[in-house]
């Protein structure tokens, strides 16, 4: 019963800290918060965040066969940067042109399942993180192990998310910002981490 509650909490807490890097998942978090509010926010998360329980044990159950190709990682790299310039753009967009749209509940449910599973950091993070945890008897497998494991990561996933969207709108309506502005800085943002996969990418293949 311990490793239950020790392997419940360690998935809490591992995928409530890996949301905290800037990351095309937490900014569009903070994007749809201050574009739709935080009520369109809450279902994005929410189902992001079931599709995340249901990646999270997928991957956990072949956390050691992943393990064994860890050259496809520097495929996950081109495949973040064509999202990050995407999403860098599509912010960029909605900064200059502004559409006053009604949002609908099913259009950001839609969104939470389109990038809860096509969420590649999802792979190298619980192939390096799971096959350590495992290795290091910090969780358990047996029994109901990784679906408790599973709904953990995706309950410290949504709590992690849910505190992006509240503090965007409070530092929204604290300094009075607009949506442009800040959907221009997201965008910067994801320019930026594009950037940095490149000049990674770059570094590989020329050393």
């Amino acid at each position: 019963m311990w490793m239950f509650f020790l392997t419940f909490l360690v998935a809490v807490v591992m995928n409530f800290v890996g949301y905290i890097p800037f990351g095309n998942i937490n900014l569009t978090t903070v994007q749809i918060s201050v574009n739709r509010g935080i009520k369109q926010a809450v279902y994005f998360i929410t189902t992001f965040s079931i599709v995340d329980i249901l990646c999270t044990y997928a991957l956990m159950s072949f956390a050691e066969w992943f393990a064994s190709h860890a050259d496809w990682l520097n495929y996950l790299d081109f495949v973040l940067i064509a999202i990050f310039l995407i999403m860098g753009f599509i912010s960029w967009n909605t900064a200059e042109h502004p559409k006053e749209v009604e949002y609908r509940r099913r259009d950001s449910i839609r969104y939470g399942v389109i990038l809860g599973i096509f969420n590649p950091m999802q792979i190298p993070f619980w192939m390096i993180g799971g096959t350590y945890l495992i290795s290091e008897n910090w969780i358990t497998t047996e029994g109901w192990g990784l679906e408790i494991f599973s709904v953990g990561a995706g309950l410290g996933a949504f709590l992690s998310l849910y505190l992006f969207a509240r503090f965007a709108k409070y530092i929204q309506e604290k300094f009075a910002l607009s949506a442009k502005v800040i959907n221009k800085s997201i965008a910067c943002v994801f320019f930026l981490l594009a950037l940095i996969h490149i000049i990674k990418l770059a570094w590989i293949f020329w050393k």
